[in-house]
């Protein structure tokens, strides 16, 4: 990961006051505070949270944005999930994206792009078939992620149908997907 994420620095610095790097233990309060800030009290009730609930981030796919003196400006994270089942009635492996978020006080400057650049290059890197998110397909579809390889896959409870959106990392990884979302990584000890 560390030569995607230098790649990262590089192609952003010395233009901007931001880096993208991995998180770590030591980000868990600013994080936290950082999604109550741009998601709101509610965050915590979306559908994509009751499957992030209990697990820990896909390995090497949690990653924030810092500003000049190291202070958490935006993050994002991915998370293992079966991606319903293939046509033979296996488990399709995937990630779920999100949350994505920017303080506010840092929008405009590119944060958002560069983290979903950085952590779809890296879910790439490390043999992912397919990333999952639901979220505003306007500001996705530039990043590959489009709603019709999801046409049959559910997400548990309520979520809209436009906002649920896939790209494929490998083509085909989707092909013929039915079924419920469901976690599969690992458990918070």
């Amino acid at each position: 990961m560390a030569t995607v994420l230098d790649s990262v620095r590089a192609l952003f610095a010395p233009n901007t006051t931001f880096i993208i790097d991995a998180e770590t233990p030591a980000d868990g309060v600013a994080r936290e505070n950082l999604l109550d800030r741009a998601m709101g009290p509610d965050r915590r009730l979306k559908s994509s949270e009751k499957i992030r609930r209990g697990r820990v981030p896909a390995e090497g796919l949690a990653l924030v944005a810092r500003d000049t003196d190291g202070h958490v400006t935006g993050t994002v994270r991915l998370w293992n999930v079966e991606a319903g089942i293939s046509p033979d009635g296996t488990p399709i492996e995937a990630l779920l994206l999100g949350p994505l978020a920017v303080d506010s006080a840092h929008e405009g400057k590119g944060i958002g792009g560069a983290l979903m650049r950085a952590a779809i290059t890296e879910a790439h890197k490390r043999g992912h078939g397919a990333v999952l998110l639901v979220g505003d397909a306007a500001y996705y579809e530039r990043f590959g992620f489009f709603a019709d390889k999801t046409r049959h896959l559910v997400m548990p409870g309520p979520f809209e149908r436009s906002r649920f959106l896939a790209l494929e990392l490998k083509a085909g990884w989707l092909e013929g997907a039915a079924g419920m979302i469901v976690p599969n990584g690992r458990k918070l000890a």
